[in-house]
């Protein structure tokens, strides 16, 4: 398989494009002004402990608190039901470390010796979105090229995707040589075949890291960020740069040498497969990404056999419609069925991973009678949901012909980092009527009527609600007779679709604006 991985800076952001066989797979998003904190690590203060809701709220000097849940708290100092035997022991073994987290995982109460204003060290696991705080873990890990520290555990883990037992057995005999006393360390998947001597490097520049962190801690007062992961464009070259990428191309001359330099001194061998793109026209545009991107915003996504998908993200769930569309088939109704299903798998996957989409996943495929087909559905998206490095969890098609899986969130979706709320509509893709609008004009009327004896009010509209208003000259003559007020009615471009302003004629005063779902308020000019 050919990957390839594009990398392009705008003044307003940044944009990281993995490309498979030709095919858009995966695209990250950083708009210059909101760096990323997935990975970072805070010297936080304990705001608020609730055992109720399994859950501790932590200041980390970030505008919301964030938000720990008792279930990501590894560290054996924080939990109340570990004695001082465990205190020792429970970080030794990596299979004793699992279960434990597996038992603690299906608890319905879990203890924590945690108190307001108590110092902790956490570290980000999910980006801060929608008014909620950014989730963390007490289980820290700096991540390096090749390995993964993780302080205050004991245990060596190696990656499950190295397969041969003698490189297993080789890499896990050089870690345990120079690891150090209370520090456990995962070996990631590029660190296959490396060198003793360039692992022990990568180990070195970890300790430090480490080092330097605690160092920070002890002189910072009160919540402050100790460690700051990479930027989202070197981090990707650093976990998801492995043999099998072919290239990795870059727009950037500042980040093409920065990376350079980064690659000639941990994968010196794979340093060539890094270019520069020169050309005036935008690498996005010139590798036909940027169309692609368009097509992201949009709910409708067209299947090769004429067949498409309605995706909608709401603030719940993201529901996903599958429909037969221009699809003419030639065999049973059965057999159409399930062709648009399995074409269907594959597309809906890729649609998850590339908008980033998360939660409770819904989908909502062409009905089919035989059960045996319905499996095959099941492990057929199983299959393609493989690809993805986000954790899902699926379940069998409903007797409703409704799949339920949920998958990872980590990041905002490419839909929240790629556009904003409509300032008209407030998220709902919709606005009201104009026979709507002329109601809450009548209502606004009669109560403004009630404590005002003005015979002559001017209304300013929307350019196009205006233009109805003075075509409809019954139902204007009806508000006029009705309110006994003449109405002088007169478009605004400034004004939105949904909204409308009063003005008293006699002394230019500006008697009201009003927004739909805001308070009626009388504003003064």
């Amino acid at each position: 398989m050919k990957k390839e991985i594009f990398i392009s800076e705008s003044m307003g952001e940044s944009r990281i494009a993995i490309v498979e066989d030709d095919t858009l797979v995966e695209v990250y998003v950083e708009k210059q002004d909101q760096q990323r904190m997935v990975g970072n690590i805070y010297k936080g203060q304990v705001e608020n402990v609730l055992p109720g809701m399994q859950a501790a709220f932590v200041d980390i000097g970030y505008d919301i608190n964030a938000f720990l849940p008792f279930s990501e708290i590894e560290n054996s100092a924080y939990l109340a039901d570990v004695d001082d035997e465990d205190r020792e022991s429970s970080n030794g073994r990596k299979n004793k470390n699992d279960q434990r987290k597996t038992r603690r995982k299906y608890q319905d109460n879990i203890d924590v010796d945690l108190k307001s204003g108590q110092d902790i060290f956490v570290q980000v696991i999910k980006e801060a979105f929608a008014g909620k705080g950014p989730r963390v873990t007490t289980e820290i890990a700096l991540p390096g090229r090749l390995l993964v520290l993780v302080p205050n555990a004991k245990y060596i883990g190696i990656s499950k995707k190295i397969w041969d037992k003698y490189e297993r057995r080789r890499l896990k005999k050089i870690v345990s040589s120079m690891k150090e006393k209370g520090m456990g360390v995962i070996v990631r998947t590029v660190a296959e075949g490396k060198s003793e001597e360039l692992l022990k490097n990568d180990f070195s520049i970890l300790m430090e890291n480490w080092k330097k962190l605690q160092n920070k801690s002890d002189r910072a007062k009160g919540p402050s960020l100790v460690y700051e992961d990479l930027e989202t464009a070197s981090s990707i070259i650093r976990d998801l740069f492995t043999p099998d990428i072919n290239k990795i191309v870059i727009d950037s001359k500042k980040l093409y040498r920065k990376l350079q330099g980064y690659l000639e001194e941990v994968s010196p061998n794979m340093a060539n497969r890094l270019e520069h793109y020169k050309l005036k026209q935008s690498l996005f545009e010139s590798m036909g990404i940027e169309k692609e991107l368009d097509k992201l915003l949009q709910p409708k996504v067209w299947l090769k056999s004429g067949a498409y998908l309605i995706i909608e993200k709401t603030e719940a769930m993201v529901v996903v419609d599958v429909n037969s569309g221009r699809f003419v088939g030639k065999k049973k109704h059965e057999e159409n069925s399930l062709k648009i299903n399995l074409e269907t798998c594959k597309e809906a996957a890729r649609q998850l991973r590339l908008r980033d989409l998360s939660g409770l996943v819904v989908i909502d495929f062409i009905d089919m009678r035989e059960e045996s087909n319905r499996r095959k559905i099941y492990y057929e998206l199983r299959k393609e949901l493989k690809k993805d490095r986000a954790k899902v969890a699926v379940s069998p098609i409903s007797e409703f012909g409704l799949l339920e899986m949920t998958r990872q969130r980590i990041r905002l979706s490419l839909l929240d980092s790629m556009s904003e709320e409509c300032p008209t509509c407030h998220g709902s893709g919709r606005i009201m009527s104009r026979e709507t609008l002329i109601t809450r004009i009548d209502h606004w009327l009669r109560r403004y009527k009630t404590k005002h004896r003005s015979l002559k009010l001017k209304l300013e509209l929307h350019p196009e609600v205006a233009h109805f208003m003075k075509d409809n000259k019954k139902a204007l003559r009806g508000l006029m007779w009705q309110n006994f007020t003449y109405i002088n009615i007169e478009a605004n471009p400034d004004i939105a679709r949904d909204e409308f302003r009063f003005l008293n004629t006699k002394n230019g005063q500006l008697k009201e604006i009003e927004h739909v779902g805001v308070e009626h308020k009388e504003v003064s000019a």
